[in-house]
């Protein structure tokens, strides 16, 4: 491989990081998201369980949806996030090795100094 295919795939997996960073982010969202949807229906069911909410079947019903929900969200987008961390690292890996492989010059500034 010469350097430009060197840059041509440093280029890609540059690209591959940034997807990558973006869904991370975008788990990390959606986990926050669950946290928040199991602390909410956990508070209302408990809240009408000790009598602070009248009962109503279908505030208990929204309550445990959003308790299960939630769990799932977490639980879904946390092992999406492990497996795309992964996959950052191993690019990452990749594309540093490509960069130690290019024949890296030393640029002088205009003053001639190094």
């Amino acid at each position: 491989m010469n350097d430009s295919d060197h840059r041509d795939e440093i280029v890609r997996f540059e690209a591959q990081i940034d997807e990558l960073a973006a869904r991370i982010e975008s788990c990390r969202k959606f986990i926050l998201a669950g946290r928040i949807a199991v602390v909410g229906g956990s508070v209302i069911f408990i809240a009408t369980v000790v009598g602070a909410i009248q009962f109503d079947p279908s505030i208990m019903a929204v309550a445990v949806a959003a308790v299960l929900a939630g769990i799932v969200a977490v639980g879904s987008n946390r092992s999406t996030a492990i497996e795309a961390t992964h996959e950052l690292t191993a690019a990452e890996a990749k594309r540093t090795l490509l960069i130690e492989q290019i024949d890296l010059r030393l640029v002088s500034n205009r003053d001639g100094l190094q």
